[in-house]
């Protein structure tokens, strides 16, 4: 996809003296007293505000923060606790201001976070007016929110629409050379894992990937859908027997193109949905009718990890069973294995998925994690991203 990128300007020296205006995605998680619990998104945003601070240019960094009501300031919606988070990380002073839509007062070589851009009246809407007056504060209008993309909002695709120069900061350009890799240009075999509860919620995904991929693994409750599809009988477990010809379409499109959706062959079952329930491994023929399948067996866990360890492109949405409990943690942890070993190239993204990776401690082994869940999925479902398209019609333009 062809986008100016942050860092071609800072090569052809455009951006000395120059305001930039950075929409990052510093939307972390603050516990009941305003404290910041986990820090990734900011730590992650640092190189960008870097680059142009290096460039020599006046810096303005904004962000949502939560769901405040437009309009109303409310103290637990500030972003003060990420200027000081931000400062700690930069060493220098990061000031806060408020009111910031009709002007600031920034000089090169200084940032400053400009408060909650959520408070704004028409963000959320796009407001061309709201989205002008932005794009009036800057030179150069630096997309570097990921986990924004899939949102047409005035601090992330206004802006772009107006700003005199728009382009992709490093996160943003990175997701999209890695997107790309992985489902425009990918080394084949394509092995997508898609897991999860309900089939209804990554329906459209499963859809989309069935055209492209050569095996499309299932986990989770999507795969209980997709054993009663197969004829498997699946206990009490969780399931969508209305999507079953939904699932049954998706399997005859993959066989259709030579491809497959591999159906377990066994599974881990218990009896009760708890983290001391006995778990039993059972051939998938022989699920009992009081029996509820919290994981895939060792037998498919080793027919799947063999798959991996022969793909050239890995796509992972979500883990195979219920990982939080030890007993069915064993098929997720086999599949995180065997795509860290694996010399594919890997792209992870998803809440779930994401603290899979950090509980197998596999970071380093996966080709690309990317930061934006909503943004991911819709990739995955083959949608044109709001902040890509803007993007490419300016670098067009």
């Amino acid at each position: 996809m062809n986008v100016l990128r942050f860092s071609d300007l800072i090569a052809q020296g455009q951006v000395a003296g120059r305001r930039v205006f950075i929409r990052a995605d510093l939307n972390v998680p603050l516990d009941d007293a305003g404290h910041i619990t986990e820090d990734t998104r900011i730590r992650a945003s640092v190189p960008c505000i870097e680059m142009a601070l290096q460039a020599g240019a006046a810096v303005m960094v904004t962000s949502h923060l939560g769901r405040p009501t437009e309009g109303e300031f409310k103290p637990e919606d500030s972003l003060a606790p990420v200027a000081r988070r931000l400062g700690e990380l930069l060493g220098r002073e990061v000031p806060l201001r408020a009111n910031w839509v009709d002007g600031v007062d920034v000089q090169p070589g200084q940032v400053v976070l400009l408060e909650n851009c959520r408070l704004n009246k028409g963000e959320k809407k796009n407001d061309e007016a709201l989205a002008r007056k932005m794009a009036a504060l800057c030179d150069i209008f630096v997309h570097d929110a990921f986990g924004t993309a899939h949102r047409a909002e005035a601090s992330t695709y206004g802006i772009a629409q107006f700003a005199k120069v728009a382009c992709a900061g490093p996160l943003l350009a990175a997701e999209i050379d890695a997107i790309t890799r992985a489902l425009a240009q990918p080394k084949r075999p394509l092995v997508a894992i898609v897991a999860g509860s309900k089939v209804s919620t990554k329906l459209t995904i499963l859809q989309s990937l069935a055209k492209n991929v050569d095996q499309l693994i299932v986990g989770g409750g999507i795969a209980n859908t997709f054993m009663l599809a197969a004829g498997l009988p699946i206990g009490k477990s969780l399931a969508e027997p209305d999507l079953v010809d939904e699932a049954r379409a998706v399997m005859e499109a993959m066989q259709a193109r030579g491809a497959a959706v591999p159906i377990p062959v066994d599974v881990v079952v218990a009896k009760a949905f708890k983290a001391d329930a006995a778990a039993t491994i059972k051939a998938a023929a022989d699920v009992a009718d009081d029996d509820l399948i919290l994981d895939i067996g060792p037998k498919t866990a080793a027919l799947l990890a063999e798959q991996l360890k022969a793909a050239g492109t890995i796509v992972w949405n979500g883990p195979v069973g219920v990982f939080e409990f030890e007993a069915f943690s064993k098929g997720t942890e086999t599949l995180a294995r065997a795509i860290a070993e694996s010399s594919a190239f890997s792209i992870a993204g998803g809440g779930d998925t994401l603290a899979a990776i950090a509980k197998y401690g596999i970071e380093k082994d996966v080709g690309y994690i990317s930061t934006g869940g909503g943004a991911f999925l819709e990739v995955l479902e083959g949608k044109q991203l709001p902040a890509f398209e803007i993007l490419a019609r300016r670098a067009a333009a």
